[in-house]
């Protein structure tokens, strides 16, 4: 990505109800050390699946990934313990402060959502690749 992400914020209830009902498991579909945005997949026990990406808001070369607004605002519900939802190229997607990921940020991240939708942090289980460019 080489130009400022759109994204507009979304609300954690426009997600599916079948995350805060049962186990869920993100699994990522790129290595974390492949930059600041981190695609992904939630599953469910019955087999039902919605994307959910991260990404890293505070990357600013070339250009800022996302516009001030968006920045501050995760930033600031990430202070409260919560995580900012967005959409992203119509894909849900968490806005996480930082440049990039290791594992401890997902899972971080991963537990904030957990919350967001009303599920307990232990029903959310998290499948991590890798690799790099």
């Amino acid at each position: 990505m080489s130009h400022r992400e759109q994204v507009v914020e979304l609300d954690p209830f426009d997600l599916p109800e079948w995350l805060g009902e049962g186990d869920v498991v993100w699994t990522s579909e790129r290595g974390l050390r492949t930059g600041h945005l981190v695609t992904g997949q939630l599953s469910g026990e019955s087999q039902q699946e919605t994307p959910c990406d991260l990404l890293a808001v505070d990357l600013a070369f070339p250009t800022p990934v996302v516009d001030d607004a968006v920045r501050t605002r995760a930033h600031q519900v990430w202070r409260h313990g919560q995580v900012l939802l967005v959409t992203r190229a119509e894909r849900p997607t968490l806005a996480v402060p930082g440049s990039s990921f290791g594992s401890e940020l997902v899972l971080d991240a991963l537990t904030r959502l957990a919350r967001a939708v009303g599920a307990q942090p232990d029903r959310f289980s998290v499948r991590l690749r890798l690799g790099s460019d």
